[in-house]
């Protein structure tokens, strides 16, 4: 399978629970790497935009946290799976067209079947990192557990994933957060 998008120089697949701060994080590394060496992927993106598309809705107003999104969320995570069922690579595929960039973040990665594509596709240069955050931090973020969306597969997928290659801490410790930030920043500028 001939990968659609450049050959990056690294793949960052990004996992975590809702309110982990999985957003914060890749945001963070973009702004310290700059946008012309380092792309933030999200898979969630082509799949909202195809689900807006096909059930007319805003496509914007799903991307941001709004009260808008989590009206949608429990049926477009329906319908992801069913895309998912008929081609596990679908959402993959698309994130990756036309990016340029050597470094990739793929800021949510949920499934084991995305941990397996990019693996797949681009080999050695992956590596996988699961943001981690103490229910307390995330209820302190807004999050509240939601029945049918908190104990999918959207975001328990992963939970026995095994050994990620990074793990970040995000409990609310700045001074710890931005320690891990530095390790994993200077393994990243080692790959350019």
């Amino acid at each position: 399978m001939a990968p659609l998008g450049g050959a990056p120089r690294l793949v960052l697949l990004f996992s975590g629970k809702r309110k982990s701060g999985k957003d914060f994080v890749t945001e963070a590394l973009q702004s310290r790497l700059g946008a012309g060496v380092c792309a933030v992927l999200r898979l969630s993106a082509p799949l909202k935009e195809q689900y807006a598309q096909e059930h007319d809705l805003d496509f914007r107003r799903l991307l941001d946290a709004s009260t808008y999104k989590e009206a949608y969320r429990r049926d477009m995570i329906r319908w992801g799976e069913e895309k998912r069922q008929a081609d596990p690579g679908f959402f993959c595929r698309k994130v990756v067209e036309g990016i340029a960039q050597p470094i990739w973040l793929v800021s949510d990665t949920r499934r084991v079947s995305d941990m397996q594509w990019f693996r797949e596709a681009y080999g050695s240069v992956t590596q996988t990192v699961r943001v981690v955050a103490s229910e307390q931090s995330r209820q302190q973020r807004g999050w509240v557990f939601t029945p049918g969306i908190d104990d999918a597969e959207s975001e328990c997928g992963l939970d026995d994933f095994g050994d990620f290659d990074w793990v970040l801490e995000n409990h609310g410790d700045e001074q710890r957060l931005e320690e891990q930030l530095e390790n994993l920043l200077e393994f990243v500028r080692s790959r350019l």
